[in-house]
């Protein structure tokens, strides 16, 4: 099992900034992949971002390229997302997600709300 833990949503003007974290716990000796969701009011979930836990590599909504940022710090077991030039149609709850090994994304976290304000 693996546990998720997210931090650092809130309210922010549009044209903002927030990072928010993930710290991952438990059986996170095989992680593979991690990523982050959204889901807005009435929405389905959307996926945002997604990050190869061994290479670094990361890949993206096409929608969010060049504004939404995921990195990782491996000792912490911690991903980011960065979110720069807020609109408020990204309000939404943010969810982080991890797929071990050749897994799907099994995991998420409890989510983080994230308001943009105009």
């Amino acid at each position: 099992q693996v546990q998720l833990v997210e931090s650092g949503g809130g309210l922010v003007q549009a044209g903002g900034s927030l990072r928010l974290s993930c710290a991952a716990s438990g059986r996170t000796f095989n992680l593979n992949h991690m990523g982050w969701f959204r889901q807005a009011p009435g929405k389905e979930r959307e996926f945002v971002g997604g990050i190869v836990w061994g290479s670094g590599s990361t890949y993206y909504a096409d929608s969010l390229k060049g504004r939404f940022t995921v990195s990782r710090d491996n000792a912490k077991k911690t991903v980011y997302l960065e979110m720069n030039s807020l609109k408020p149609e990204d309000t939404a709850v943010y969810y982080c997600t991890a797929a071990l090994g050749t897994g799907q994304f099994d995991y998420w976290g409890q989510g983080t709300q994230v308001t943009v304000s105009s």
